[in-house]
């Protein structure tokens, strides 16, 4: 069964977040695995794990209380999001390994930029010399998956200053263009998703 790519180009948060609840509330076993593409625009989502007290200043940014893993970040135009939506029961995927394969997802994606960047095990998402470029959250419900990842790329990184990114104070984060790598991210999306259905494809066989 080929995955269903979908390119929603900028969407409000809210409105991407409900619609894939929907699909995995809707889907049955036959139902085709989707990966959505998105930039949105400025927004912080609060994990269920997230805590208010690491939003550090209100500076009008909107905040949506999401069902997704992990703490707070943030969303803004200029970074990559893709989310997957998969029957991980199906694909035989353990929470665990998904996420993983969204970090080795960014980290060979990078690589081909000619980017160092690794996980770390105890702080999920992707980091290059201590700074986080990529995060990772997902959702599973009824044994199918959604959220997924966001990859910096050329957006403004100042909002990550008023809040403890992920929860961790004095986190700092970096972007590929501020790494020299200057690429439009629709562009971007491409070596991620294809890093990813590789992966996904390989776990069929």
């Amino acid at each position: 069964m080929q995955t269903v790519l979908r390119k929603l180009d900028q969407q409000d948060y809210e409105t991407v977040w409900r619609e894939m609840q929907t699909f995995t509330e809707d889907r049955d076993k036959d139902t085709a695995d989707e990966i959505w593409i998105v930039e949105h625009p400025a927004v912080y989502t609060l994990g269920l794990n997230g805590k208010r007290e690491h939003l550090l200043t209100n500076n009008n940014i909107p905040v949506v209380e999401t069902d997704r893993g992990g703490q707070v970040t943030y969303h803004g135009s200029g970074q990559l999001v893709v989310y997957l939506l998969l029957d991980i029961q199906r694909l035989n995927l353990g929470v665990r390994r998904v996420v993983t394969l969204l970090e080795q997802a960014m980290i060979n994606t990078l690589a081909q930029y000619g980017i160092k960047a690794i996980a770390k095990p105890d702080a999920p998402g992707v980091y290059v010399a201590d700074k986080k470029i990529g995060s990772v959250g997902i959702r599973v419900k009824k044994g199918c998956c959604y959220h997924g990842l966001s990859l910096n790329n050329n957006m403004d990184l100042m909002p990550f200053n008023d809040i403890n990114t992920c929860g961790y104070p004095d986190l700092a984060v970096t972007q590929l263009a501020d790494l020299g790598v200057k690429i439009e991210t629709y562009e971007l999306a491409v070596p991620v998703v294809h890093q990813i259905l590789q992966a996904i494809n390989l776990e069929k066989k």
